[in-house]
């Protein structure tokens, strides 16, 4: 007998949703609710971890487990979770402040063991829930109530920490970009390993536009860079740009100038060094890429750890407990 199937329907709750009118929380929302049904999982299999934050109120809009735990800690929460029951379908949605400041320790080391989990990591580059402060991901000279006189703060990329942190899957999409996102969503849950997903997210109260030149029609297609394995890389309005390499670097050339062949196409298998590049052109005036950056494959931490201990109780039996605590074993310490 085939199990029910979820639909968009079955994920939403009686909750009445508390973001600001206009804010990108809701586009990411719907298109979570529209991706996991199409994962063949049942609802009972999800769960939802969050920490603190307006991204954080995610696990209260949707109808699967979860937990809305403290501030920087929904990855270790999601690590045990996983760890235990490794048959659900794990889940993070933290954003830019809750992950890279208080949680970034944390952030680090579960990208490091790559953990069988999913990171919707919102970056609004501003702390909403607490009023316009500036966040980790704030661009140097950002004028907000904390830093009046502007940032001083070197930004964070959200992207260059996973790489460096040795993550297995890093992906990027927009609020503005419904369809792509599921599609993301949708690869992100396929691959093995932790999945972490930057999602630019405005924040129209207290950042309004900050990513407005990738979101706007008259400018976005000669700003984004949309990746496809196996394919060139090429952006424009007509597809009149392309990227080849420059030694370790990248560059942006004209596609008549060099023709087709000469662009490089996206390997998102490629080394780190490559997917490093790639990232680094937004920072020197190229273009923003969007899509799967890097997909690679290695144990993850969670079945590694079961795996340890089913060997352990294949050597040792299930022992006792009960026989532990009320034995006559001691340690002396000297």
């Amino acid at each position: 007998m085939n199990a029910p199937t979820v639909t968009r329907k079955d994920l939403q709750t009686d909750q009445d949703v508390r973001w600001c009118p206009g804010c990108g929380d809701y586009a990411i929302l719907a298109a979570v609710q529209k991706a996991l049904p199409e994962l063949g999982i049942q609802r009972e299999n999800f769960a939802i971890i969050s920490g603190i934050g307006c991204s954080s109120r995610f696990p209260y809009y949707m109808n699967t487990y979860g937990m809305h735990s403290i501030h920087g800690r929904a990855f270790p929460v999601a690590t045990g979770l996983k760890v235990v029951n490794p048959d659900l379908s794990v889940w993070v949605v933290t954003g830019d402040g809750d992950s890279l400041s208080i949680g970034g320790n944390h952030l680090l080391h579960v990208l490091r063991r790559n953990v069988d989990l999913n990171i919707l990591l919102f970056n609004n580059r501003i702390y909403g829930l607490t009023k316009g402060q500036y966040s980790p991901t704030s661009e140097q000279g950002k004028k907000t109530k904390s830093t009046p006189l502007g940032s001083v703060d070197a930004p964070v990329d959200p992207v260059a920490f996973a790489l460096g942190a040795g993550a297995t899957f890093v992906a990027r999409t927009i609020d503005r970009e419904p369809k792509h996102m599921v599609e993301i969503l949708k690869q992100a849950e396929g691959h093995r390993g932790t999945s972490l997903i930057e999602i630019y997210q405005n924040c129209n109260i207290f950042n309004d536009g900050a990513f407005e030149v990738l979101t706007d029609r008259a400018t976005k297609q000669d700003h984004l860079l949309h990746l496809t394995h196996g394919e060139p890389m090429v952006f424009g309005r007509d597809d009149q740009w392309g990227l080849v390499a420059d030694g370790f670097a990248l560059k942006v050339v004209e596609v008549a100038d060099v023709g087709l062949d000469a662009i490089l196409r996206h390997d998102e298998r490629g080394t780190p060094a490559y997917h490093a590049a790639l990232d680094a052109l937004r920072l020197e005036g190229g273009p923003t890429p969007i899509g799967v950056i890097r997909s690679v494959e290695r144990s993850t931490y969670d079945a590694d750890v079961n795996a340890q201990v089913a060997g352990a109780l294949d050597a040792k039996g299930p022992g006792n407990l009960q026989a532990l605590l009320r034995g006559r074993d001691t340690w002396t310490v000297a």
